[in-house]
């Protein structure tokens, strides 16, 4: 047995649960935040068959998508702080990590 652990954007995670509990994977869903946005992140864990593993990556894959996003910049000098032209940063997708689990129990 494995535990996926995904990394999504909270854009994302709503279509992508409902699309893994579609072909009968269970998910938690914890909410968490963290990155170089600063921005709300999904993280989901999913139980999963050792042979279930590469379609769950395939169905994250799908739908956890990259785009890009203006985001506002500034510079810090002797004077202050002076804004500047917004940046574009591609933000979204997933980070993965798959982990062996030694021992499931649900009680």
């Amino acid at each position: 047995m494995k535990l996926i652990i995904a990394i999504v954007s909270n854009d994302d995670s709503l279509v992508l649960m409902k699309e893994l509990l579609k072909h009968k994977y269970f998910v938690t869903k914890l909410s968490s935040s963290g990155g170089f946005l600063r921005k709300g992140n999904t993280t989901l864990m999913i139980g999963a068959r050792v042979e279930d593993v590469d379609d769950i990556i395939k169905i994250i894959t799908e739908f956890s998508r990259t785009r890009n996003e203006l985001v506002p910049s500034s510079v810090i000098s002797d004077v202050g702080v002076i804004p500047t032209m917004p940046l574009e940063v591609t933000v979204g997708g997933a980070t993965i990590f798959i982990v062996d689990v030694e021992q499931f129990k649900k009680i």
